[in-house]
């Protein structure tokens, strides 16, 4: 059987990494690098992610909902909204209190690769459209 991150090309994608969970968001961020991917973070706050989208500006935002002390990433996620960036949720919980329309997808950890390279691929696609 074929593995679909066999053909995983995310060269040129800007991704932010979002999650206060160091092991996960370390893992995350070696998965999508060996796809290609060029991965800002991990950052474990709002205000972390905030400074790096000022840097530069991602394509995607891979957002964890809950984030250090408690923080919640509502308005992370409605800045990153307002900048047209794709958001995708990553959350422990089954229900995230979100917006309809305001993100990509949610995802529940554990994150499946292949869920995340399927929300993943077309915005790479996109992006090499333009």
């Amino acid at each position: 059987m074929d593995d679909p991150l066999d053909d995983a090309n995310l060269s040129g994608v800007r991704i932010l990494l979002v999650e206060d969970s160091w092991h996960i968001g370390v893992a995350l961020k070696s998965l999508l690098r060996a796809m290609g991917a060029d991965v800002a973070g991990p950052v474990a706050s709002a205000a972390e992610a905030e400074r790096l989208i000022a840097e530069k500006i991602p394509d995607v935002g891979i957002v964890d909902f809950n984030l250090r002390g408690g923080e919640l990433a509502h308005g992370l996620i409605g800045k990153l909204n307002d900048h047209g960036i794709h958001v995708i949720v990553i959350s422990g919980y089954a229900e995230v209190p979100l917006t309809p329309g305001t993100t990509a997808v949610v995802l529940q950890k554990p994150i499946v690769e292949a869920q995340l390279l399927a929300v993943l691929r077309p915005i790479a696609a996109q992006k090499t459209a333009r």
